[in-house]
């Protein structure tokens, strides 16, 4: 039996200037939100927006360089990998959302808000 490739259904949700420079944007359900997150360095990333820890919204967190540091309790994760780092490593992980961006819009993989 061959295995059938599907291609990812990829959902423009804003344009890249709508998200603040080093600050996040919220979409999505109440129940999967989704935190998109622009550096300093206008790279863009996507997780599910609830910390791994105390389920904090990081999309109020406090973005620095590609990390970004949960408003509760200021566990700092990863924005390329979910994985909190530092002396929080190894305690879950905030799921990553594929993220793409493409003439200035935004894309994250419509399956992150099924």
């Amino acid at each position: 039996m061959n295995a059938i490739a599907i291609d990812r259904l990829w959902l423009d949700v804003c344009a890249v200037e709508e998200i603040p420079l080093r600050g996040a944007r919220r979409i999505g359900p109440a129940n999967r939100p989704v935190a998109i997150f622009r550096t300093g360095k206008d790279e863009v990333y996507a997780l599910v927006d609830r910390c791994p820890h105390k389920k904090g919204p990081l999309s109020m967190g406090i973005v620095h360089g590609s990390s970004v540091t949960c408003p509760l309790h200021g566990m700092k994760i990863d924005l390329a990998t979910g994985e909190p780092m530092g002396a929080d490593a190894g305690k879950g992980c905030a799921p990553r959302v594929e993220v793409r961006v493409e003439r200035g819009r935004v894309l994250i993989d419509a399956s992150a808000l099924a």
